[in-house]
């Protein structure tokens, strides 16, 4: 399409060794701006075939269309000599063409216009040639006349029926019919030949026909003709005579055949002989060319196709029958019309240019190569310097303006020619640019970029690019140039964009033109759709996130099977998804998201499997019925691709439970066809539910029904057993046969029972229930027991004997003596006396124990006495357990009974025992509090189980960094003592803390905690109160009002008033307590004088009722007001306003309230210091 550049070749001129500079033929673009001013010598585009054949019926176009510029003219040769078309009326040129048409309409034969005819091209710069067109008219003779005499043969001789049709332009196609118009059967015995004769390698006596007839078909005119029929009559005999074979055509050993190569060779052997020969092919001195070759008509024709000179040779045929055989030799020659091995092409050259054409042709023979200049031999044409003809070559050099033509080239030998045009255009044109100007290329980063500057000129310009305006032309690195002014950039980036301009330059001009370039980011799908299997229903979501250039729109399409894809209201599409609910079987199928901006796209596509319950099995089939069994074949339904893994086989019969489907057996998921194995006596229906990944299928439709025949039962009844429910009787249970086991009607059952190891005779009953109560036994005596299920059809078989018991009644006597012995804190020995186990009137199950928890040594402690019981089995002298799982610490009771199945005997003497002291539980809780920065606060609570008198805490603790632990720390505490503050020596330390109570015996289970992070915020809000602000005021101001109101009172006082002074300071202690008292008491504030713990009730918990306190200092008096902690009704102060005397205990004080009262640390204690 544009213009190129040349290199320096060497060139050998006939005579002279020269070195000469040779430019590449200039190659003109196709631009119209350029074409419409380019002055060229014409050139054929379009002419008719050779060897034209026409039809008669049809007017006569002969075809010879030319281009050029200026337009060319069109003369015409017949026969060698000018035809003057003007003077024939018949013979009209198409408009700006020289195609002629001939037409008939006024009269005429076409036959008249029957010769060879050649069509010349011509402007002012040469004349272009035409083939020489051999114009023949199609032709249909008829068969000549003739009577044909019948043909009689013996049977088993050859024969061949003559077909010499007329001759025909071109050849007629021949066939063979009978008269009802249907084609004579052809085989190996009878066939047609390529000549059209019909042969027969021996002739049978169904061969006799009065209607042999060989048709002819013309392909212009479309027209059939018949030759008169042959009649074949053939002589038989009683003995046909077998006869070798022999050739009927070709004849004789051996013949010759030409063929031109690129045609087809066809080789046909034709043999004679009874019983029918075959016809094999082999090629002398090599192979058959496999790829080429195909054998016709039954192996007696060889075809070819694409003739070359390889495929001469000797090719020979053999025929054989079981008397012989013969051979026949085909010597093939490949001669060859001529063919181009460089034909010569059209050459654009500069002023001052070298050039040639060169017209290489091959053939056999060997082609003759003629010139020509403007249709006449180049010897006749003037002579020229600048051009030089040297065989099949034409040199030119240093062409001069008004030195074009048109050159031909002919190549003939005597089985055809080639005619060659070539023009050769001299041509000066300034450097032109043919692409749009200032145009904008937006490229993808990283890139392979092509920046197109199509350009022509003659001579041919150089081309340079640059870049912004700046610096020397763009070649090398990751820039190249290429001949046709295309600039690659191997790899686009940033720093690429900018304007790139192009310059043409020639002696006679320069010419430039502009490119921008934008490198812009990919456009890519970052997270891609991926493949999916769904169940029918659910909801699916393919991802399709992208990233591209923000300067570049972009969209975002879906698409299904390589389809559009409609949304519709279903179907939802976002920016990064699309998500499709409820799907089904439409929705299958593979999904591409595409996303496009205008330079560049991406895709991902991702594949939707709907999966879905199987559809329910079809055709149930029964087969092969036998007693017991019969053979179910269905066909598998549509597995909505999920396969089958399973089949389960239900089954409903219509005796028991009509209407009810039950499972009979599950099959895998590749078998269709089962034997069901079955009951006799039921009448049964069958269904088939397919199974895969996703679920069951919907049930098949019912099998025709079936029923089996009955029999005896099979089944023995289970659970056979006999025992008594009252002290003389023993029941005989059994579970009773499943309906399915019944085998038959009237199901019964045959008991039987006798006293075992006494010799007793079988006791039985028949009975359709599934119990027997045999009355009037011993007690606790044992039978042998059996049983036998019996229907219409028989007996079935009897069970085993087994052995069972009469009722049980209550042991008579008890355990004596129960003792116990080496008592620790959880476990003690039991012994005790056994009873003789005749009492035990029953099966000896155990002795049972009894035993409960009285009372916990530990004061005030409450416990539960449910009662526990454990079993011993022994049966021997003298046996003894061991009772383990004692809470320490405690007083026990316990007795012992012996019992059987049902009752048990009169207790034991009952024993008394207490458990030693043990370690203690757990601290109820162990809290860790963080008050400050730099405090941690601990406090607990008792254990529930102190399993002893508590003597104390201990806390071991450390400091804990990752997996490093500090030095251990131990701290230890009184019993009252359940809190502690430890100041931290930094904020970011935190510790490890092991929390156990004690008892004389030692340390309890450990309760362990870690302090909390500095960093966590539900400890960092739990700052100590004390340190707050608002607490702080409030303390003094209430400091401040209990200073005033002593001083009131100490006024009243020294002014002899009626209250005694105590009594002020006494009210306002009792307000203060009024105000405690609705805070419970925590049981860790509730200590004994020594400081241990006394563990009291809930009742003894309970807060004070005080008295109301008034502001003038009147008290009401009350229960637990302090006037009863005096000898007197009132009480009595010094001068000091301390008490007269001291303080004594009311007797009906309870004794901790006399404690609490004594040791509470409460703002009463403070008052009575400033008191």
């Amino acid at each position: 399409m544009f213009g190129q550049g040349g290199h320096a070749a060497l060139a050998l001129m006939s005579l002279l060794l020269l070195l000469w500079q040779e430019a590449a033929p200039i190659e003109v673009p196709q631009d119209p701006k350029i074409l419409q001013d380019l002055k060229q010598p014409p050139t054929i585009v379009k002419q008719s075939v050779k060897d034209y054949i026409v039809d008669p019926r049809d007017n006569i176009i002969i075809e010879c269309e030319a281009k050029g510029n200026p337009v060319p003219t069109f003369s015409w040769r017949r026969n060698g000599k000018f035809f003057n078309i003007g003077k024939d009326p018949r013979v009209t040129m198409r408009k700006r063409s020289g195609t002629l048409e001939i037409g008939f309409r006024s009269g005429g034969r076409p036959e008249d216009y029957e010769g060879e005819y050649q069509c010349f091209a011509s402007n002012e710069f040469g004349v272009a040639l035409s083939d020489k067109i051999l114009l023949r008219v199609s032709k249909a003779p008829l068969w000549p006349k003739e009577v044909l005499e019948p043909v009689v043969v013996t049977e088993g001789s050859p024969l061949v029926l003559l077909c010499n049709p007329p001759p025909g332009l071109p050849p007629p196609f021949t066939f063979w019919m009978n008269s009802a118009m249907t084609p004579i059967p052809q085989d190996k015995r009878v066939s047609m030949g390529l000549n059209g004769d019909l042969y027969f390698s021996n002739v049978l006596a169904k061969d006799a026909h009065t209607d042999y007839s060989c048709n002819a078909r013309f392909l212009f005119t479309h027209t059939i003709q018949q030759k008169n029929p042959f009649t074949l009559k053939v002589l038989t005999s009683r003995k046909v005579t077998e006869s070798t074979p022999t050739f009927l055509s070709p004849p004789g050993s051996e013949s010759s055949k030409m063929v031109l190569r690129d045609e087809q060779l066809l080789l046909e052997c034709i043999a004679a002989g009874l019983p029918t020969p075959t016809i094999k092919w082999f090629k002398k001195g090599g192979d058959l060319p496999g790829r080429k070759v195909k054998f016709e008509n039954y192996n007696k024709t060889l075809k070819i196709i694409n003739v070359s000179e390889e495929d001469a040779g000797e090719y020979v045929c053999m025929a054989n029958n079981q008397l012989g055989s013969i051979r026949h030799s085909i010597f093939v020659q490949v001669k060859a019309a001529p063919y181009w091995l460089d034909k010569p092409t059209n050459l654009v050259l500069a002023p001052d240019e070298n050039g040639r054409l060169v017209c290489r042709a091959n053939g056999n023979p060997k082609p003759n190569i003629q010139w020509l200049i403007n249709g006449q031999p180049v010897d006749s044409a003037p002579p020229s310097l600048s051009r030089q003809v040297s065989g099949d070559t034409i040199i030119f050099r240093s062409v001069q303006m008004g030195s074009s033509a048109v050159y031909q080239c002919n190549a003939s030998n005597q089985h055809g020619y080639l005619l060659a045009n070539a023009f050769v255009s001299v041509l000066d044109m300034p450097p032109r640019m043919l692409g749009p100007k200032n145009q904008l290329i937006k490229v993808i980063e990283n890139n392979r970029t092509f920046l197109d500057c199509p350009f022509f000129g003659s001579p041919l310009p150089d081309l340079r690019w640059f870049k912004n305006g700046q610096g020397s032309g763009l070649d090398g690195g990751q820039y190249r140039v290429y001949i046709n002014g295309t600039l690659e950039i191997k790899r686009a980036r940033a720093e690429d964009e900018g304007t790139y301009t192009c310059v043409a330059n020639s002696i006679l001009g320069t010419a430039e033109n502009q490119v921008r370039l934008e490198v812009k980011e990919r456009t890519r799908i970052v997270r891609v759709p991926e493949h999916q299997s769904a169940i029918r229903g659910s909801t699916v979501r393919f991802d399709c996130m992208i990233k591209s250039d923000a300067s570049l729109p972009v969209t975002v399409a879906w698409t299904k099977d390589d389809k559009p894809l409609y949304l519709g209201w279903r179907l939802k599409k976002d920016e990064e998804s699309l998500t499709i609910p409820s799907v089904n079987e439409g929705d299958e199928g593979t999904y591409t998201c595409t996303v496009k901006s205008e330079i560049d796209q991406d895709s991902a596509s991702a594949r939707l499997t709907v999966l879905d319950r199987p559809d329910p099995p079809m055709d149930l089939d029964i087969s092969d019925p036998a007693a017991r069994s019969v053979r179910l074949t269905w066909i598998p339904g549509n597995d909505h691709r999920s396969p089958i893994t399973q089949f389960l086989v239900q089954f409903e019969e219509d005796q028991w439970e009509p209407g009810r489907w039950q499972d009979l057996s599950t099959y895998p998921g590749d078998l269709n066809s089962v034997i069901l194995q079955l009951a006799p006596f039921v009448n049964y229906q069958f269904r088939v539910i397919a199974i895969n990944s996703v679920g069951q299928s919907q049930p098949s439709r019912p099998s025709p029904p079936y029923k089996t025949s009955g029999a005896a039962p099979d089944a023995i009844p289970r659970g056979l057993r006999g025992w008594g429910s009252k002290k003389d009787n023993m029941e005989i249970t059994w579970e009773p046969l499943l309906d399915l086991e019944r085998n038959g009607p009237n199901l019964h059952y045959n008991v039987w029972w006798r006293r075992k190891d006494v010799g007793d005779e079988w006791s039985n009953v028949t009975t359709v229930g599934s119990k027997h109560v045999v009355q009037n036994t011993e007690t606790y005596v044992p039978y042998e027991i059996k049983i036998q299920a019996r229907n219409d059809f028989g007996p079935g078989p009897e069970s085993n004997v087994v052995t069972g018991y009469s009722g049980e009644d209550k042991p008579t006597d008890a355990p004596t003596n129960l003792r116990v012995s080496k008592v620790n804190s959880t476990r003690t020995n039991v012994h005790w006396k056994p009873v003789d186990l005749n009492s035990v009137q029953g099966e000896f199950k155990e002795y049972r124990l009894y035993y409960w928890r009285e009372a916990s040594l530990v004061p005030g402690l409450m416990v539960s006495k449910e009662k526990k019981t454990k079993g011993f089995y022994s049966t021997v002298a003298e046996p003894s357990g061991i009772l383990s799982d004692l809470v320490p610490y405690s007083k026990y009771k316990m007795f012992m009974v012996v019992a059987n199945n049902r009752f048990e005997s009169p207790p034991s003497n009952t024993v008394e025992f207490t458990t030693k002291e043990g370690v203690p539980d757990a601290p109820r809780f162990f809290r860790i509090n963080r008050r400050g920065f730099d405090t941690i606060h601990l406090d607990w609570d008792k254990p529930l189980e102190p399993n002893g008198i508590l003597i104390g805490y201990q806390l071991k603790y450390q400091t804990v960094n990752g997996s490093r632990m500090g030095r251990l720390q131990l701290e230890q505490f009184l019993p009252n003592v359940t809190d502690f503050t430890l100041r931290l020596p930094d904020r970011s330390t935190r510790y490890k803390f092991h929390l156990s109570a004690l008892t004389q015996v030692g340390a309890g289970e450990v309760y362990a905690e870690e302090s909390p992070h500095f960093a966590n915020e539900a400890y960092i809000d739990q700052v100590d109160i004390a340190t707050q602000g608002w607490f702080i005021g409030l303390m003094c101001a209430i400091a401040l009002i209990i200073l005033i109101l002593l001083i009131v009172c100490f006024i009243k006082r020294s002014r002899g008033g009626k209250y005694p002074g105590g009594g002020c300071v006494t009210g306002f202690a009792k307000y203060l307590v009024r105000n405690e008292k609705d805070l419970p008491l925590d049981p860790v504030d509730q200590k004994d004088q020594d400081g241990s713990f006394d563990y009291h009730s809930d009742e003894d918990n309970k807060p004070l009722q005080g008295s109301q306190t008034s502001l003038d200092g009147n008290v009401k008096e009350s229960d637990d007001s302090l006037v009863d902690y005096g000898e007197g009704g009132d009480g009595q102060f010094n001068e000091d306003g301390s008490f007269i005397g001291q303080y004594t205990v009311k007797k009906d004080k309870d004794e901790t309230e006399g404690n609490e009262s004594s040791e509470a640390t409460s703002p009463v204690n403070a008052i009575y210091s400033l008191a």
